[in-house]
């Protein structure tokens, strides 16, 4: 037997405590593409640095191991993965095109540095000496795939993205 009160307040608890609210579905926002409602529950992000960056990475004849990427480079790429019950809006998104995505991936640096990419509002915590952040990534669509369950009536997708 459940109290429809206390579902009120919980919802409304999760609402203001920055958490996803049961309206919201997901804290991802793309701009240029959006996010429908029930395509993006419980997806997954990554963030890794692009290949030009995580391969130029190399040993002297000394056995040193040498950074030979330039600063410029420093960018990520990104895969968001879901199975949910509709589609994501692709329809008019082809590789190529630019989004802004304010991530669900977070990233964390000493509180005494700098933000290396900027903060989606309201996503920064200061825990101990460190700084939690959900970025806000300039980014351009590599690739997109979508899978259809007939039966299940589930959509699976996953958007690849590169930082700009």
């Amino acid at each position: 037997m459940t109290d429809s009160g206390a579902l009120a307040d919980g919802a409304a608890a999760l609402a203001g405590g920055g958490l996803v609210s049961p309206a919201a579905d997901t804290i991802l926002k793309i701009t240029g593409m959006g996010v429908p409602p029930y395509s993006a529950r419980g997806l997954q992000q990554t963030l890794v640095p692009i290949d030009q960056v995580a391969k130029q990475v190399r040993r002297t004849v000394n056995g040193t191991l040498r950074d030979l990427s330039a600063i410029q480079m420093r960018k990520y790429a990104s895969a968001i993965t879901c199975t949910d019950q509709q589609a994501p809006a692709f329809a008019s998104l082809w590789p190529g095109m630019n989004v802004t995505v304010e991530c669900v991936a977070e990233l964390v640096c000493m509180s005494t540095t700098s933000l290396e990419r900027p903060a989606v509002d309201g996503s920064i915590v200061n825990f101990d000496n460190y700084t939690i952040y959900r970025p806000r990534l300039e980014m351009r669509v590599i690739a997109f795939t979508e899978t259809q369950d007939e039966y299940g009536r589930t959509v699976q997708w996953e958007l690849d993205l590169e930082e700009i």
